[in-house]
């Protein structure tokens, strides 16, 4: 049996930053960190983003001093032997534990048919299979609306491919932005040649030997060459349930990031935490929430007693435009719009109660620190107190 005085489970970006944080504490102790993929760990935002703008590719990958660590590659984690502090991969290898950490992440969410060819979007060997593919610039439909599939839209038309998007709301990312900031949107990626679909869902898909037919509830008939799903993930959590550790929306976390085995700690997409400046449970799938919890849990796994109280961003990139935000962000909400350029440069508050909740920083940078202070204020606030805070 293998033993390590640190295990990790999951080799993304939030099991990367757990290595940081253990040495941190522990420059020396063995860290054992497994993963289900073929890869070390890589810089998972860079597969919709900046890979498609010209960047090298050897910059994927996040730079690990392999010293003292054994990366266990393609394996998976079938079982946790919590009474014995040893978990079992898929061919019975059994490795113990002193410390635990489940940085296990999700899986992209399928569509209810088994379509050969359809690229799930989520991992390295998808952006592989994409790129290769989209070098012959081909027609590909992009169903799903939200981050990934609005930055891969972006990506596919940025390097000379024809693009249709479909997806079930009125207009891009309708679940977070005014609806005249969505609209906007939609006509934007409009102008920018791609054919949306906006308001329908996909009833049929089918391969021939040219390509795929997409059939949509709507009634509309699409041939293209490929076929692209982003519409979002579903949570690796059944592993933490199968022990016995509570979970509900994600594994549930104390604010040292202890699951309820004292032993066995979760981090990034995977953990739901309370978050003390929205006085919530929150989960988040985001670079920054996975880069610093990651880290928090690496300390206190070897020793530390950090809570997390980070309240995560999250960003994006939509062609020439982008943003930064913090919070919730929900179009239900109260927002209150501050524009310097309509639709081009300002800032969107999200309040619920007058307090604010979340802050949009649209093609504004360099205040994350203000948006997170305001949030952190108890308010009330009305329009008029916020309108020019941030510029």
């Amino acid at each position: 049996m293998l033993h390590y005085p640190y295990l990790i489970i999951g080799a993304g970006i939030t099991g990367a930053a757990a290595i940081r944080g253990i040495r941190k504490q522990d420059p020396t102790g063995r860290i054992g960190i497994i993963t289900d993929e073929p890869h070390p760990p890589y810089k998972r935002p860079f597969l919709s983003k900046a890979l498609w703008k010209g960047i090298s590719y050897d910059k994927v990958w996040i730079k690990i001093d392999m010293q003292h660590i054994d990366l266990h590659q393609s394996t998976s984690i079938i079982r946790i032997d919590r009474q014995n502090k040893q978990v079992v991969d898929d061919l019975g290898t059994v490795y113990g534990y002193d410390n635990l950490l489940l940085a296990t992440g999700g899986v992209a969410r399928h569509l209810p048919w088994d379509v050969d060819g359809v690229i799930y979007f989520r991992e390295l060997d998808d952006y592989l299979q994409l790129k290769s593919r989209a070098e012959a610039g081909q027609h590909f439909a992009v169903i799903g609306g939200g981050f990934i599939g609005s930055e891969i839209a972006a990506a596919l038309t940025i390097n000379g491919n024809k693009v249709t998007m479909i997806y079930p709301e009125a207009a891009i990312g309708a679940r977070i932005y005014p609806e005249a900031l969505a609209h906007f949107l939609n006509r934007y990626y409009q102008e920018k040649g791609i054919n949306m679909l906006a308001g329908q869902t996909v009833d049929a898909i089918t391969q021939h030997s040219d390509g795929y037919t997409i059939n949509t509830q709507a009634g509309e008939t699409l041939d293209v060459d490929g076929v692209v799903v982003g519409i979002g993930i579903l949570i690796n959590s059944g592993l933490a349930e199968a022990a016995g550790l509570k979970v509900d929306n994600g594994i549930l976390v104390d604010d040292f990031l202890h699951t309820s085995d004292p032993a066995i700690y979760a981090a990034g997409d995977a953990a739901n935490f309370f978050n003390p400046a929205l006085g919530n449970r929150m989960r988040v799938e985001h670079e920054d929430n996975a880069n610093v919890m990651g880290e928090t849990a690496g300390r206190n796994m070897a020793g530390d007693a950090v809570p997390y109280d980070h309240l995560p961003f999250f960003y994006t990139d939509l062609f020439d435009l982008g943003y930064e935000a913090v919070g919730e962000l929900d179009a239900g909400m109260e927002l209150v719009e501050d524009w310097q350029e309509p639709f081009r440069k300002g800032v969107i508050y999200y309040l619920k109660e007058k307090r604010v909740r979340g802050v949009l920083l649209w093609n504004t940078w360099g205040h994350m620190e203000t948006a997170r202070a305001l949030i952190a204020e108890a308010g009330p606030f009305s329009s008029q107190q916020l309108k020019g805070r941030i510029r």
